[in-house]
């Protein structure tokens, strides 16, 4: 690997780390890290930290002025395509051609139709020197839900389960509390902060009232949504109020309006029919008060209606009836698996109602790396089904 190209990483990798930082604030612009560099020194550095406010080339500038560094000449490693439209704030390429940037080196191209290579075409056009992608795979991670929400119009759906080492994640009795030990739990809340939503069905809300929020940890507490195909949440669960979502099958209805009272939004979404895909439907049916109980919310509509409320990434948390339905439809990207240093015997498993007759059918995953949290493991991996970013 040449020098030159080995330094752009280590320049690329310090904007990453910056981008970060930005995790809680700007939802839903995405994560955007920026370092100046002129000479082999850094003169400037900053990154996209809250909605609204300076992107991350703006407040490395800034950066650059309070340090008493002239930018003009240097290299600008950026995480993402630098914009080229207005938007809450003006366009960044513009102002680096103005501030006399030399050279751009971009993570990855913006796949947001109003930029997506536009930014690249104006500094090229202007003469600024553009090298694009660098280190492109982990700038897209980092941006995950963004990319899945610009090029599928939907979010980012991360499958979150812990269970025993023989697969169980609940005794018969419906027990789950609990599988994993403290760190295993930390880790869990640190991956609540990093999704927009967290999601799990009304089997369990209806066995354990969940609070579905951030604690353990620092970070903000995502969107809580229930999936509730017959609207049989109970008015008086712990976790409906103001910030939480419910998905259903059922058209309005007292409870529906009562539930809203409280706070709750309400989203009556189409129930899936069996050979019939959401988008295969010409006109919308109406809903029905009840849904018969071998119907389900269709979950790429579900996706579809939280993709319009700009929710880039989802955790879907259970229980084991509504992972294996995420994964029967294929709309499921990653997994979150927590393997607790545990036997459970008889019980609820992994991949409830699923059921596969030849091995080539069995769900797959890629990249599948493993860590140890605590006396359990962590493993997490990409869904073979999962389209590439």
């Amino acid at each position: 690997m040449a020098a030159g190209h080995k330094r752009d990483e280590y320049y690329m990798s310090r904007a990453l780390s910056l981008a970060w930082r930005g995790m809680d604030g700007v939802r839903p612009n995405p994560k955007v890290g920026c370092v100046l560099v002129k000479e082999g020194h850094v003169v400037g550095e900053g990154y996209h930290a809250r909605y609204g406010g300076p992107h991350a080339e703006v407040a490395a500038l800034e950066n650059a002025a309070q340090n008493g560094e002239d930018p003009r000449g240097t290299t600008a490693y950026v995480t993402l395509e630098p914009c080229s439209h207005f938007g809450k704030t003006p366009p960044c390429a513009p102002r680096l051609v103005k501030e006399g940037i030399a050279r751009v080196v971009v993570g990855s191209v913006d796949p947001n139709p109003k930029v997506r290579g536009g930014g690249i075409a104006l500094l090229k056009e202007a003469g600024v020197e553009v090298t694009v992608p660098c280190l492109e795979k982990e700038c897209k991670w980092l941006n995950r839900g963004f990319f899945r929400l610009q090029t599928l119009n939907r979010p980012w759906v991360t499958l979150k389960a812990a269970a025993s080492l023989d697969g169980r994640m609940a005794l018969p009795s419906g027990e789950s509390k609990w599988i994993t030990g403290e760190t295993a739990r930390s880790w869990a809340h640190l991956l609540r902060a990093e999704h927009d939503a967290v999601l799990v069905g009304v089997g369990t809300l209806l066995a354990d009232d969940p609070e579905l929020t951030v604690r353990h940890t620092c970070g903000k507490s995502p969107l809580r949504i229930i999936l509730d195909t017959n609207l049989t949440s109970p008015l008086d669960a712990g976790v409906l109020g103001e910030g939480c979502l419910i998905l259903t099958g059922c058209g309005d209805g007292e409870k529906k309006r009562a539930l809203e009272r409280r706070g709750v939004s309400v989203i009556s979404v189409m129930p899936a029919v069996k050979g019939l895909s959401s988008s295969s439907r010409k006109e919308p049916a109406r809903l029905p008060r009840k849904i018969p109980g071998d119907v389900r919310v269709d979950l790429r509509a579900a996706l579809g209606e939280l993709a319009r409320r700009n929710i880039q990434s989802v955790m879907v948390e259970g229980g084991p009836k509504v992972i294996s339905s995420f994964i029967d439809a294929e709309l499921c990207d990653s997994l979150a698996f927590f393997a607790a240093g545990s036997l459970m015997g008889e019980g609820f498993g992994l991949g409830e109602g699923l059921r596969f007759d030849f091995m080539k059918d069995v769900v797959r995953l890629k990249e599948l790396r493993a860590r140890r949290a605590g006396d359990d493991l962590f493993l997490e991996g990409i869904f073979r089904c999962s389209p590439a970013l």
